[in-house]
């Protein structure tokens, strides 16, 4: 898409909102340095995080040149240079089924200060971001959050879902295959630097639910340079026989007493089932090590299958992680392969206008499909109405369309017509995006 988000103005209908209630609502000048370092305060402040020094602030003013960044600011408060919300939007990939990708716009950076809770200003931010995909084109929206009642009303739905395992490695002892590669212990710039970020997008296409990132949503992987967590972290790869990379983990070890550690997955991604199994071998049999951790993983394991003692490996977590919104059903639709042949009718519900419609989705015997508006009668075809939430909670294969038809979320229009959506959204690979934003 050739077009530059920083070039695009600020939401009008956001804009008129808030300046009845005497906000002003606008871009943020990223060549005023005092006013971006006030609007990266006020994110962390919102997130409760600690405030910025002078290197932490340089170093995101660096990383955050491709993100669109707006904010509200009151005249009338003790420090108006401040803004009192935030947010922020770029363009990346979505990977969805089928090895293919479609364009997105990623939020973040939405915040609102204590002070001024209900008032509107979040509805008018995010709302403000999705028209601003919509005029750029961009045919799905997405986001990572951290309060789950909030975003469902916008028209979001979990797509992709996460788990935190726990492993016991005193009875967890390795089952699996023995990798024919080898795995080194590497200063951490050699994998964030020099390999690392290829093999991602090398893989990319093959996760659905994976966007495409680098900078600091690549670096912090490895800990924040100049952070004490960083000084931590230790990084393992995998070479094959040929001496390629394939795969590496990046992990933290805690000392609880002389012989007692934990062990910390801060990040482990692999490019061969061999990789896969040599780094989690290395990670179970670490010395001294009695528990092993890992956030943020897919919530199917087959680390699960590879040890002696099954009951060693807890998932002890699972939640939302990637919410997605439809604003273009026909481009995101369509953007993806399937795995079923046929015809279906999505009568779409969506409160905000973006995604309304009766459609028709024709799926052809090679999993690609065309979607068109259709007015005409349900005929053959099988058919469901849905909002755009549930439409967006289905799309990458995560949900079950016949669990929402269960759940009174979604409804069938004939009878059969769940089982048939099953078998055509169904993902051979279970959605999972590997970092937040």
């Amino acid at each position: 898409m050739g077009f530059d988000i920083h070039k695009s103005p600020i939401d009008a209908t956001s804009a008129r909102a808030l300046a009845d209630r005497d906000l002003r609502f606008d871009l943020l000048d990223t060549g005023d340095i005092a006013a971006y370092d006030s609007w990266l305060q006020a994110v962390t402040r919102g997130f409760h995080g600690p405030v910025l020094d002078a290197d932490g602030l340089e170093l995101h003013r660096t990383d955050l040149v491709d993100e669109r960044m707006s904010g509200v600011w009151d005249a009338a408060s003790a420090d108006p240079a401040t803004p009192i919300a935030t947010a922020s939007g770029w363009l990346t990939e979505l990977t969805v089924p089928g090895t293919r990708s479609v364009p997105a716009w990623a939020i973040s950076s939405i915040t609102v200060a204590p002070t001024h809770r209900r008032r509107t200003i979040a509805r008018n931010l995010i709302e403000s971001e999705l028209r601003q995909a919509q005029s750029l084109g961009v045919p799905v929206a997405i986001l990572t959050v951290t309060e789950a009642t909030i975003y469902a009303r916008f028209g979001f739905a979990p797509s992709a879902r996460i788990a935190t395992w726990k492993i016991d490695p005193t009875r967890a002892r390795w089952n699996g295959p023995t990798a024919p590669g080898r795995v080194h212990i590497v200063p951490t710039e050699n994998v964030r630097d020099n390999g690392g970020h290829e093999l991602l997008e090398r893989l990319r296409l093959s996760l659905p639910g994976q966007i495409q990132f680098d900078g600091m949503l690549w670096r912090r992987l490895f800990g924040t340079p100049g952070t004490p967590e960083a000084k931590e972290i230790r990084v393992a790869r995998y070479d094959d026989e040929v001496g390629q990379l394939q795969g590496f983990a990046v992990y933290r070890v805690t000392r609880a007493g002389h012989l007692d550690a934990s062990a910390e997955l801060g990040y482990l991604l692999a490019a061969t089932d061999d990789a896969y199994s040599a780094l989690w071998r290395y990670l179970l049999e670490l010395d001294l090590v009695t528990s092993l951790t890992a956030e943020m993983r897919v919530i199917e394991e087959p680390v699960y299958w590879q040890v002696t003692d099954p009951r060693a490996v807890v998932k002890t977590a699972e939640s939302d992680h990637l919410w997605t919104r439809i604003l273009d059903v026909k481009a995101a639709l369509e953007a993806r392969t399937y795995s079923s042949p046929g015809g279906i009718i999505l009568e779409v519900d969506d409160a905000l206008g973006f995604a309304a419609g009766r459609y028709l989705l024709d799926i052809a015997a090679d999993g690609t499909a065309s979607v068109n508006v259709h007015a005409g009668p349900l005929g053959d075809f099988d058919g469901l109405a849905l909002g755009v939430a549930e439409l967006g909670a289905i799309y990458l294969g995560g949900a079950s369309v016949s669990t929402l038809v269960r759940a009174g979320r979604i409804r069938e229009l004939r009878a059969g017509a769940a089982e048939a959506a099953d078998a055509s959204f169904r993902s051979a690979v279970t959605p999972w995006l590997s970092i937040w934003f």
